[in-house]
């Protein structure tokens, strides 16, 4: 009970799992679409190259640097300058005859001097104190009033601020910037707070780049204002990197622009390649779908060789994959067909022979009946296993490796072998030494000792039987001639047709198949060579037959 129920189909179409065919039929029509795994790809790969060129691009991290290296070389000229004329028009000699700073001069020249420049200028004394600030528009010290630069209008976009910050907070992760020192600007500044300003003071000029509370480079070089030799204060330019985030932001803004762009292009141009290759690679595996479950040959491959491309190579060879298969199912077909035919002769016989020997009583007719039941029965074990070598002979000429076949020693050793036999016409083989080939051995001699033994069958006995080989540029010929009756007009492609049989009369019937030589057609054929049949004539009249075998000639052979 508990067996009819396990056995027993489920309720419902839905649970009935899919065949494999089916499942491949449903995973053929899915892909079916615009964007098939195969789009995908081919769009994936576009993109990323895509990505990473512009990735690369958009990197600028050299581009940056000489920026801000080129900024800070214009700026020390220009602090060069100051200093310069700072040291002409603002020092003098003071009551002890020394060089000094003329304190409201200097003010007002620092003012005047950075006016159109939009840097910020600051004088620190030999002391260290600051002098002169470029912001200081009124008095100095206590209650003076600074200058502040102002946005420009429309610089106020927090959003576009933002996402200007967050593409370059991004970017400067794979720039791998070293992290800059924070920019303060004390209430009271003093040479203490600037090392670039100690170092002018001692007498060099130095550049240094920061960062501000927001995040923005603040670009400074302080240079030395001297006379004589002698260092009376330092001038300090500072100037925010604005002009160089500007100048990156819109060369990255241009290349983003072109990317979108570029990317739009890729990605159609990456649905019409897809479609080139996968619309007609779809149409193949349907085609070939539709064939693998037809039953006969009403659907066939599509003829994409137009295409002059891998594609159409590939439908040319599914299209000649397909004939070859049909025609292969057609000769297993004939092949059956022949092969019932052929058995059914001595079966029917039999069969008349053991019927007709149940019904005799005379011991002499029955013993003659037993002797062709006898022949009977040989005669279907030899063709069975005629027919079994012939069946099972393509699968192991596949599988089999060939070896280097010495035809000049193979010959000689089978005309030995049938010349030490007693009586029969004697076998004369002419060959040349090295006559080399690659092939199976046990089946290349299977071919000699069928066309040899045929040729003794129909020799006469005052006759003989010449085997000939020689090489014909990059092939080995090899001739069997024998002395008899030649073949009938007409036949010399039939005699390889499948249990085709031309025996001599004064030969008892039954003793050979009919697959001889078409075994070793075949056998030839699938060592690239090629057998054929003819009539050796003397002055028009047919003095025996010849059979031609041509086989390529191992590589190096001489």
């Amino acid at each position: 009970m508990s067996d009819k129920v396990a056995t027993a189909p489920q309720q419902g179409g839905n649970q009935t799992e899919p065949r494999s065919g089916e499942t491949r039929s449903v995973r053929l029509e899915e892909r079916h679409g615009l964007f098939s795994p195969l789009t995908w790809r081919i769009l994936a790969v576009n993109a990323l190259a895509l990505f990473v060129l512009v990735a690369g691009i958009l990197y600028l991290g050299r581009y940056k640097q000489e920026l801000i290296h080129s900024e800070l070389e214009a700026m020390a000229v220009q602090a060069e300058m100051y200093a310069a004329a700072l040291s002409t028009a603002a020092v003098g000699r003071g009551d002890d005859a020394t060089e000094r700073v003329k304190l409201e001069t200097a003010r007002e020249m620092v003012r005047r001097l950075v006016g159109i420049t939009g840097a910020r200028a600051r004088l620190f004394g030999a002391n260290g104190q600051l002098i002169a600030d470029s912001r200081n528009i009124q008095s100095f010290g206590a209650g003076a009033v600074q200058a502040e630069e102002l946005p420009a209008p429309g610089d106020d976009d927090e959003l576009a601020e933002i996402m200007r910050n967050l593409t370059e907070g991004v970017l400067s992760l794979f720039e791998g910037d070293q992290p800059l020192p924070l920019y303060v600007d004390p209430p009271i500044a003093s040479a203490s707070d600037y090392p670039e300003v100690r170092a002018a003071l001692a007498g060099y000029s130095r550049g240094v780049v920061r960062v501000d509370g927001r995040g923005r480079r603040v670009l400074s070089v302080s240079v030395p204002v001297q006379r004589f030799k002698q260092v009376l204060a330092s001038i300090m330019l500072t100037k925010n990197g604005e002009t160089i985030e500007s100048a990156l932001h819109a060369v990255r803004l241009d290349i983003l622009k072109i990317f979108v762009f570029a990317f739009g292009i890729t990605v159609l141009l990456s649905i019409y390649l897809a479609g080139v290759i996968t619309r007609p690679l779809n149409r193949l595996a349907r085609a070939a779908e539709r064939v693998r479950r037809s039953k006969n040959r009403q659907f066939t491959i599509p003829d994409l060789s137009d295409r002059n491309d891998e594609i159409g190579d590939l439908s040319g060879t599914l299209r000649a994959m397909t004939e070859t298969l049909w025609d292969r199912m057609d000769a297993i077909e004939r092949f059956a067909a022949d092969v019932a035919h052929e058995i059914k002769n001595p079966l029917t016989s039999l069969r008349s022979a053991v019927e007709t020997a149940t019904r005799l009583k005379d011991p002499e007719r029955q013993r003659r009946l037993m002797e062709i039941i006898a022949e009977d029965v040989q005669r279907l074990d030899r063709l069975i296993s005629d027919i079994s070598d012939y069946s099972r002979m393509d699968a192991e000429l596949s599988r089999a490796e060939t070896e280097e076949v010495d035809l000049r020693i193979l010959l000689q050793t089978l005309s030995e072998l049938y010349n030490a036999g007693e009586g029969g016409p004697p076998v004369k083989v002419t060959a040349p030494e090295n006559l080399v080939v690659p092939a199976l051995e046990s089946r290349l001699v299977q071919v000699f000792r069928n066309l040899i033994s045929n040729a003794l069958t129909f020799s006469p006995e005052h006759g003989e039987v010449r085997v000939r080989a020689w090489r014909d540029k990059n092939q080995a010929v090899i001739t069997i001639e024998d002395d008899g009756p030649g073949i009938p007009a007409g036949k010399e492609e039939a005699i390889f047709n499948r249990f085709y049989t031309e025996r001599p009369s004064s030969e008892k019937f039954g003793q050979h198949s009919g697959l001889g030589l078409s075994i070793s057609q075949r056998i030839v054929s699938a060592h690239n060579g090629h057998l054929s049949a003819s009539n050796r004539t003397v002055e028009g009249e047919v003095k025996g037959a010849v059979f031609t075998v041509r086989l390529p000639l191992e590589t190096g052979s001489r």
